[in-house]
């Protein structure tokens, strides 16, 4: 299964409107998970078992409760049961078809 999530907090103190601290709290319980993830400007992704993924993102929104009184999470799930290596296996397959479609065009 792959998760891709974006948790930050609201109504903190930040008169910037920052949030990569509580960000920075959030990733660094993925990083530490062991699960494959990638992060982007927006989401980070992570691979792994429902509940080994819903755990990890369940912590990582308790770390990020810390920096405000509220929390918003967005969350989006490929849930493919027997697949592993999607994390990188989806933009293989994306980046192979646009360079046949490069090819027959």
């Amino acid at each position: 299964m792959l998760v891709a999530f974006s948790v930050s907090p609201s109504g903190g103190s930040d008169a910037t409107g920052s949030v990569h601290d509580a960000v920075a709290a959030a990733v660094r319980v993925v990083r530490d998970s062991g699960l494959p993830h990638e992060t982007d400007a927006m989401f980070t992704t992570i691979e792994g078992e429902w509940d080994e993924v819903m755990d990890v993102v369940k912590r990582a929104t308790e770390a990020v409760g810390a920096y405000g009184p509220r929390v918003s999470l967005v969350l989006k799930a490929d849930i493919r049961p027997g697949r592993t290596g999607e994390l990188t296996g989806k933009v293989d397959r994306l980046e192979a078809a646009i360079r046949r479609q490069a090819i027959e065009s």
